[in-house]
């Protein structure tokens, strides 16, 4: 399963990892590669929560046109 997550670094420097397609599913890392690594554990252990409460395991996302 492929999914998009969203990679930001906060004021202290850590990285933080979003899977927007996953409500809640969020997290992070003193390092870019250790945050990407994080939030496939994250992703895995929130998909197989969500199965057993039977929740949809993700909602939909969309890429939208913005006029700027």
């Amino acid at each position: 399963m492929k999914l998009m997550v969203t990679i930001d670094r906060d004021e202290d420097g850590v990285w933080i990892v979003e899977c927007p397609s996953i409500p809640g599913c969020v997290s992070q890392g003193d390092t870019k590669d250790e945050a990407i690594a994080n939030i496939r554990d994250a992703i895995a252990l929130c998909i197989k929560v969500r199965a057993e409460q039977g929740l949809p395991l993700t909602v939909e996302t969309r890429q939208v046109d913005v006029a700027m």
